[in-house]
């Protein structure tokens, strides 16, 4: 590995190469950090990083809002400054590029620190949001840094476009092969942070993170937010449960009152008959009894009667 210069000593000027050629060490100290336009450098070579179109740039934006999001509930890694350059020694020559986002795990055994302003390892996410301005722009993204990132081991490499036909995804296979992701019901689903995946659909649409909440792709998106709404309409429906509990007991009390009612009415009514039969059964009493008196006062006449014929 080379010597790096420390960015912060560059000169302000930096020096003219020799027939185009650039040593590593002049990259380092002169055209890294203090170019109008950040360049990469190719085994002596320089080249200037093409630039993206504005859709290009929202796909890439919406991604990297996502990535932040997971990050935040899994903080497995970190992102990298933007286009931080890595040095990629690879088998027949040496390059120093430098992706539009770069993470680095935390497992990774080259940490990248607080003052890094370039990074000593090999990122673990490489991800270029693809310039279409013209063929060599497209080849340097689809063909040279896809071999070169995989020579070097980076284990994921993701090419973010506005259009379809302009993505790519990749995973290194034991092989040391970028293989396609295939997606998983529209999902790409990475390797690298278990967990994290996206619908190659929302890519194109870039739906607001409000948005996702309800959506079981991804459920690392404001979590906080789904367990407010989790809980909040837990409560709701605790509510609703207690208000429903307190309508049935009302209800059940009124039909008991009511119940109730009905047992004392019939309660008076059936003493009301009983009164009736009662008054009834004693007129009928009286009546039998004064019947019995008359009775009882003509024998007493008849035998009266008698006794007097009998004593004539």
């Amino acid at each position: 590995m080379s010597t790096r210069p420390a960015i912060a000593e560059y000169p302000a000027e930096a020096p003219a190469d020799h027939a185009g050629w650039v040593s590593e060490t002049d990259y380092w100290c002169h055209y890294y950090a203090n170019a109008d336009r950040p360049y990469e450098w190719n085994n002596g070579h320089l080249e200037e990083k093409p630039v993206s179109d504005q859709g290009t740039y929202l796909v890439y934006l919406w991604f990297v809002e996502l990535l932040r999001h997971y990050l935040r509930e899994h903080p497995l890694g970190q992102l990298a400054a933007l286009e931080m350059g890595f040095r990629l020694a690879l088998p027949d020559r040496t390059v120093i590029r430098r992706p539009d986002l770069g993470l680095v795990l935390a497992a990774n055994p080259a940490p990248l620190l607080p003052l890094d302003r370039s990074y000593h390892g090999i990122f673990d996410l490489c991800v270029e949001a693809l310039s279409d301005e013209d063929r060599a722009s497209i080849d340097r993204d689809l063909v040279t840094k896809k071999a070169e990132y995989a020579a070097a081991g980076v284990p994921e490499y993701y090419i973010l476009h506005r259009t379809d036909g302009q993505l790519g995804f990749f995973s290194l296979n034991p092989a040391g092969r970028y293989q396609p992701i295939a997606p998983v019901d529209g999902a790409i689903q990475s390797r690298v942070l278990p967990g994290f995946q996206f619908r190659i659909d929302d890519l194109k649409r870039q739906p607001d993170p409000d948005r996702l909440l309800d959506d079981p792709v991804y459920p690392f998106v404001l979590p906080g937010w789904r367990e407010a709404d989790r809980r909040a309409a837990a409560a709701e429906a605790q509510a609703a449960a207690a208000e429903a509990q307190t309508a049935a007991a009302e209800a059940k009390a009124a039909a008991e009152a009511e119940r109730a009612t009905a047992e004392a009415e019939r309660a008076a009514a059936e003493f009301e008959r009983a009164t009736v039969e009662g008054a009834r059964a004693a007129k009928e009493a009286e009546r039998a009894e004064a019947a019995e008196q008359r009775a009882q006062a003509a024998e007493r006449e008849l035998a009266r009667l008698r006794a007097q014929a009998a004593g004539d």
